[in-house]
């Protein structure tokens, strides 16, 4: 085992959580049960990582041993590091009959055919995700797996969330990707967060959605609401009207935390006494960013307590309709 495979199995040990270390070590199933025994997990993450080293030297585990541990970690806690969605377009005819064993050939072969020097290992998750990992040498030096790129696909769907992909290898990865599932073209979806569940479940809708209905819903009667004065009556009706749009906007139940949107205006000055300056080619740029733990909660928060108008204006209702949280605005038009 050389450095390299030593300092990437150090900081993959610093990087796993102390209460989760012995359960994913477990998982990984390169460790005897003797060796498991050896392992005293109240000591320090260095302590514990030098005992690593020493008895995957004595069971002559490599770099592939290695980076199996760390898909384990990664694929069990992708909430980190910051993914990008991208969607595949224009699909072809036989696009939906791609099964994962042919999925994998081509991408390998049409990778290794665009890069040489790169290293990819692919694993199906239990939830039916396909895993990528990718770790990329320049000229002739070996892949770095210290700086490994992650891809996600969900196959027979347009989706892709791809994490840690430099500008440099980005045309490489994607035109692997669009040949390998049968595609013409893959596109950015303007959709990016921190945490991958959120984005899977907003592009995928895997949350309790409402759709709209002609009339509103009729408030419920109780049995005090006829001693009721109209102004009450009044304010609970607009309040369960309120409800029902912020529903119809956002969806019901728990949401996808979703933790930012960005929207960017782009427009010329507009003022007939300046010519210097309503001349100018260039647009003046101004961005606003929402974050919070939780956007898509919030906002629903806002438009069903009052604190937002209804119904929800279209640049906010965009975020959960188009699956996206980057808008450019120019001349009064959003586009993404």
């Amino acid at each position: 085992m050389d450095n390299s495979v030593k300092h990437l199995l150090q900081r993959l040990i610093r990087r796993i959580p102390a209460s989760m270390l012995k359960s994913t070590l477990d998982k990984w199933g390169r460790l005897t049960a003797e060796n498991r025994k050896s392992l005293d997990f109240t000591q320090s993450k260095w302590t514990i990582a030098q005992e690593l080293v020493s008895i995957c030297e004595e069971s002559e585990l490599t770099v592939k041993h290695i980076t199996e541990l760390e898909m384990i970690y990664i694929t069990e806690n992708p909430n980190q590091g910051m993914w990008h969605t991208f969607q595949l377009v224009d699909p072809e005819d036989d696009a939906h009959s791609v099964e994962l064993m042919q999925f994998k050939e081509q991408f390998k072969s049409h990778l290794s055919e665009l890069k040489r020097n790169v290293s990819v290992k692919i694993k199906k998750h239990t939830d039916e995700a396909v895993w990528i990992r990718v770790a990329w040498g320049d000229g002739l030096s070996r892949p770095n797996h210290l700086k490994a790129t992650y891809v996600v696909h969900y196959l027979q769907t347009p989706y892709v969330f791809v994490n840690a992909l430099s500008s440099k290898h980005k045309p490489l990865l994607l035109q692997a990707l669009t040949l390998s599932t049968k595609h013409q073209q893959i596109k950015a979806a303007n959709l990016s967060g921190q945490k991958l569940t959120a984005l899977r479940d907003l592009l995928m809708r895997q949350y309790q959605q409402v759709f709209p209905t002609k009339y509103p819903s009729p408030l419920p009667e109780s049995d005090q609401s006829i001693s009721k004065l109209r102004i009450e009556k009044v304010q609970a009706e607009a309040s369960a009207n309120r409800h029902r749009m912020a529903g119809e906007t956002f969806g019901d139940g728990t949401l996808p935390a979703l933790q930012s949107a960005v929207f960017q205006l782009e427009t010329k000055f507009k003022d007939p006494t300046n010519e210097a300056m309503t001349q100018r080619d260039e647009p003046f740029i101004c961005s606003v960013k929402f974050s919070s733990s939780n956007l898509l909660e919030s906002l629903r928060h806002c438009a069903a307590s009052g604190i937002a108008s209804t119904p929800v204006t279209p640049l906010l209702s965009s975020i959960p309709l188009k699956g996206r949280n980057y808008f450019v605005i120019t001349d009064n038009v959003p586009t993404a």
